[in-house]
């Protein structure tokens, strides 16, 4: 068992990423974003789960916002435009 916390250092004023398990049905990618950072409007060919760990984050999900805070899970539809604000 791998605390999650201990995987990844993150960057001041920007954003770490580190791909856990890579397969040919999806990736798992662990990421910190700092304060105001995030990704831009994109999408992928597979249903993403997004687990938050500690702060806040805005997703936007074919065009609806959705906050989520620690502890929450957010399903990213396959196909449809999302994008991620800390």
């Amino acid at each position: 068992a791998l605390a999650l916390h201990d995987l990844i250092s993150p960057t001041a004023h920007g954003i770490a990423s580190r791909v856990l398990a890579r397969s040919s049905g999806g990736n798992v990618t662990l990421f910190a974003f700092d304060a105001g950072q995030g990704l831009t409007e994109h999408t992928t060919a597979f249903d993403a789960l997004a687990l938050v760990l500690e702060g806040a984050i805005t997703f936007t999900i074919g065009g609806t916002a959705v906050d989520a805070g620690a502890d929450a899970i957010v399903r990213l539809p396959a196909n449809v435009p999302h994008a991620v604000d800390a």
